[in-house]
């Protein structure tokens, strides 16, 4: 919205993505500290408090009583910081935000279930399975026909290498899938921690956020050989305010944490980090930028598959955190080795713009 004051009264400053950037984080942050403790105050009030798992670690069942659905706290905050400092007439953010919604919608129903029934069960599986693949779905088909760039409508980038692409063809559609509900699901699987979640989707928000910025930028793109994708460095805004939001809400999150986030936050973030991704053309980097979350999900599958298969767990607990939380690690340590590992695969992540 502010982006048009550049447009109405010329003041330049409101038509570069930095600037609107760096305000961005800074609205989202103060929205969600100052927002923050209301909400959770009334979700004390509304009891709505997590279920802790009896199975889980014994350290847990301390945090009966800690408010979930904080995820509310995050949404919000970059719900109305992008009507703010974003351009509302940008494809992309038109997007963003609605998936922002969905799947807020959707991650809130599953809290809500939870609570109403007072255990772990909320919206089935196949159930959220389903609305997430039918909004991957919607945007899977219009990039294919109204692809992101037109000279690589179904093609996929191979990061590190000098003009190594894959064109899928029609089956573009299914990869774009997989990886929203994939990001999305991943990211749930890991919110069990205080503090875990949240600040890996910070540090691969960040990253993100500069390939947004690169890709967008004709010349940058250009010199860097990345896709470029025209447009695209208005999601920097975006992912600004997801920042700061997360910051805010970090506050708030960590260690003993005063809320969790609760499938409100985690299986939007999850699914945006997703969209993202497949937006600006750098899909497969996710596996990498959210290393973490991919091994939290693979020990979720391999403990599972071994149980089914040979009636013996791999982990002593999965996801995998809670393994080395059995093995005798402390909450904070698993919680802060995990963020310094994220932050060397986002550097990682990061020297793809030049190792070509």
């Amino acid at each position: 919205m502010l982006y048009y004051l550049y447009e109405i009264f010329s003041l330049n400053i409101f038509q570069y993505i930095t600037f609107r950037s760096a305000g961005a984080l800074m609205t989202a942050l103060i929205l969600s500290y100052f927002f923050g403790k209301p909400i959770i105050n009334k979700l004390k009030r509304l009891k709505a408090d997590q279920q802790i798992r009896i199975d889980g670690p014994t350290s847990h069942q301390d945090k009966q009583g800690t408010p979930t659905m904080g995820g509310i706290i995050i949404l919000l905050s970059i719900f109305f910081t992008s009507i703010l400092w974003a351009r509302l007439d940008n494809r992309f953010i038109i997007i963003c935000l609605i998936s922002l919604v969905y799947f807020g919608f959707l991650g809130f129903m599953d809290d809500y279930l939870k609570l109403r029934n007072k255990n772990h069960h909320g919206l089935s599986g196949r159930k959220k399975l389903f609305f997430q693949t039918v909004l991957g779905f919607l945007v899977a088909i219009y990039l294919y026909f109204n692809p992101a760039n037109t000279d690589y409508a179904t093609i996929v980038d191979v990061p590190y290498l000098k003009n190594a692409f894959i064109n899928l063809g029609v089956f573009y559609i299914l990869f774009e899938v997989i990886i929203i509900v994939g990001a999305s699901n991943a990211v749930n699987l890991t919110d069990g921690l205080d503090g875990l979640a949240i600040g890996l989707i910070l540090i691969s928000a960040l990253t993100y956020l500069l390939f947004a910025y690169l890709v967008g930028n004709m010349q940058f793109s250009g010199y860097l050989m990345i896709i470029p994708v025209a447009g695209a460095g208005e999601i920097a805004v975006f992912l600004a305010a997801l920042t700061g939001a997360g910051l805010g809400f970090l506050w708030y999150n960590a260690h003993p944490a005063e809320v969790f986030m609760g499938d409100t936050g985690s299986l939007c973030l999850g699914g945006i980090l997703g969209i993202v991704a497949v937006l600006i053309k750098q899909e497969l980097l996710l596996i990498l930028v959210g290393g973490v979350f991919v091994v939290e999900t693979l020990s979720v599958m391999i403990q599972v598959y071994s149980f089914k298969k040979y009636k013996r767990r791999v982990f002593k607990m999965a996801p995998i955190h809670h393994h080395f939380e059995l093995l005798g690690w402390s909450e904070t340590k698993v919680v802060m080795r995990f963020w310094i590992i994220g932050i060397i695969l986002a550097l990682i992540a990061l020297s793809a713009l030049k190792l070509r």
